[in-house]
């Protein structure tokens, strides 16, 4: 049997244990997918070692720093400057990891359907692997970005100086953040939601809850919103296909 994984802490808003272990099942493909809680990235190596895995995916808040453990890094994670999946190739009893990001190519695929020609300017909430990921695949679209931090940041304004004129400009927002996850549903990223039209696309990567505050407060004001629930599905086949191509 086959083992993967996913790696990131806290994980208990991730449902994909669940649509691995329900795919391997449906289709009779003798392997299992666990979480593996990890505050840092302390003894991955270990990890990966003692448990047999044959690749995982990663996640919050390891996306970034996963790129100091792999002996390989694909081109387009290397651009991004995130992994989210890891293929472990074994070399004569070397267990070497090679990174990839599927989250990219998963959002740009989710997101392009919902896209209408207003659609040409977007604001990325956060600045972290997902959020730089999202940035590729739309750039890749000829979409302009803008990241929006709540800290000092080269590439993107702050969420104060989000103001009428942005709003009327920027017509996709992507909520890359955490803000509004279970356990703490309550929350919604800090942006002048009233500033809203039907024009805006708000496209929330969160998935849990599936209706987030930062979607309910879009749908007030008429904007089109979306979870990531697709993303996450889209991700998880394209890093199976990776890890069944060994």
């Amino acid at each position: 049997m086959r083992k993967f994984g996913l790696i990131g802490y806290p994980l208990g808003h991730s449902y994909s244990a669940d649509f691995f272990n329900e795919m391997f099942k449906s289709e009779g493909i003798d392997a299992t997918y666990s979480n593996y809680e990890m505050k840092s990235l302390d003894g991955l190596r270990d990890l990966v070692a003692s448990e047999g895995l044959s690749g995982f995916n990663v996640t919050i808040p390891h996306k970034v720093n996963i790129l100091e453990q792999l002996d390989y890094l694909d081109p387009h994670a290397d651009i991004i400057g995130a992994v989210n999946t890891v293929v472990v190739e074994d070399y004569d009893g070397y267990k070497a990891l090679h990174g990839y990001n599927t989250d990219y190519v998963a959002f740009g695929r989710s997101i392009m359907p919902l896209m209408q020609a207003q659609h040409v300017s977007a604001l990325i909430l956060g600045t972290g692997g997902a959020a730089h990921a999202v940035a590729y695949a739309l750039t890749q679209m000829g979409i302009e970005c803008v990241f929006v931090s709540r800290k000092p940041c080269a590439e993107g304004i702050f969420y104060k100086e989000i103001d009428d004129r942005t709003m009327k400009r920027f017509k996709i927002i992507v909520n890359c953040t955490p803000v509004g996850m279970y356990p703490k549903v309550d929350a919604r990223p800090k942006i002048p939601y009233k500033l809203l039209t039907s024009e805006h696309l708000l496209y929330d990567l969160v998935y849990n809850p599936a209706e987030t505050k930062f979607m309910l407060a879009g749908a007030k004001y008429g904007a089109q919103v979306v979870n990531g629930l697709d993303m996450l599905h889209r991700q998880a086949l394209l890093s199976w296909d990776l890890w069944s191509a060994q």
